[in-house]
């Protein structure tokens, strides 16, 4: 009795079982009461992904060619083009200055005048020397053509005028200097001294420093190296400015610094009409790469251990292709090989697509100045 009653209990059961299955929750593409087509069930299921009956409703981007520009962005900072700090070279007394503090000056001229009243006596000395000595020598000359004098003693003559030639010229190079002269054409800084102030060439008078033309200085890491060369643009931003200014490369030191790993570079700047003053702080831009690459949306691309996919939607099947990325912006990653231009790469539903497996492309995604956007198909 008791079998009978275990028998029919798991009849109960399965049957059950069966009835929940069959009638209260029947399987996607049928009926409860087992009617219906299986292609009205295929119909409804067309969005695709897991479980669908239908292929995969992606959204899709055909890969297009456009320029890319990758910037580096370092920290600058504006140098005088020519820069001089004014000493004197001998320890003497002021007695010129001809110093007009924040004023242009011109190459040559005089900033700085020391006593020479003693070095003018020596020379008027010298130079009666000399002229004693050159008579003496035109005299001995005519003696040694007839022979009344030997060769010896015309060398001694010849040699006593030599000399006093050339201590008039030492006495020449120290009254030199005595005058200070600008080096190049500039603008004169703060004075540190006065007129009649006793000087020595430890002692800083002021500062030149050539304005017209700055060097702007900047580094960058050692790995953007190769894509920078002379001549190359750079754009630059200083506190206050209302819009960044240019500059062009024209030096880049031959190594890297150890300790950074830095490739430092150097551009000049043309500060005419800038107006921009030595020390000054700048933001450059450097553009390393401006050029014509394929371009697919980020969320197109799937990374993987070694390399990188995509999946190309051709002939309505699904196909992963092994591609080489390489600059990434916000909204687009660069293609250097696997992809063609004119294919199609899925956007979306990418973790449940499969190789060869049916697809549909329900959206196209296109490209806009802001980035990518999605447009009707």
């Amino acid at each position: 009795m008791k079998r009978w009653i275990a028998i029919g209990l798991v009849i109960l059961v399965v049957g059950g079982i069966i009835v929940y299955n069959k009638v209260l929750h029947p399987a996607p593409g049928s009926t409860p009461g087992g009617g219906g087509s299986r292609s009205e069930g295929a119909k409804g299921g067309s969005g695709g992904g897991p479980g669908g009956g239908g292929p995969a409703n992606v959204n899709g981007f055909v890969v297009v060619s456009q320029r890319l520009r990758e910037d580096v962005v370092a920290s600058g900072s504006l140098l005088a083009a020519e820069q001089v700090d004014i000493y004197p070279e001998i320890s003497a007394r002021i007695t010129q200055l001809n110093i007009r503090e924040g004023q242009p000056v011109a190459k040559g001229a005089l900033l700085v005048k020391l006593f020479d009243a003693d070095l003018r006596a020596q020379l008027l000395k010298l130079q009666a020397q000399a002229d004693n000595a050159r008579r003496t020598e035109e005299r001995n000359k005519q003696l040694l053509a007839r022979g009344g004098i030997s060769q010896q003693e015309y060398d001694i003559v010849t040699t006593n005028l030599r000399s006093s030639l050339a201590d008039i010229e030492l006495v020449k190079a120290n009254l030199q200097r005595t005058e200070i002269r600008a080096p190049f054409a500039g603008v004169i800084g703060l004075r540190n001294v006065s007129s009649g102030a006793v000087v020595s060439p430890n002692t800083l008078i002021a500062r030149l420093q050539q304005t017209s033309s700055l060097k702007l200085d900047f580094s960058i890491p050692e790995k953007y190296g190769p894509a920078v060369r002379t001549g190359s643009s750079v754009s630059f931003l200083v506190d206050g400015a209302a819009k960044p200014s240019q500059g062009v490369v024209y030096a880049i030191e031959p190594g890297v610094e150890e300790q950074t790993r830095n490739l430092r570079i150097r551009a000049r700047v043309n500060n005419t009409s800038l107006g921009y003053r030595p020390g000054t702080f700048a933001r450059v831009t450097l553009t390393i790469q401006n050029e014509q690459s394929l371009v697919v949306p980020t969320q197109a691309v799937i990374p993987q251990t070694r390399t990188n996919q995509v999946i190309v939607v051709k002939n309505g099947k699904a196909q992963f292709k092994d591609v080489t990325t390489g600059l990434r912006t916000a909204g687009v990653i660069q293609i250097l090989s696997g992809l063609a231009v004119g294919d199609t790469v899925a956007t979306t539903g990418l973790l449940f697509l499969k190789p060869d497996a049916p697809v549909k492309i329900g959206r196209v995604i296109t490209l806009s100045g802001s980035g990518p956007k999605i447009a009707s198909n």
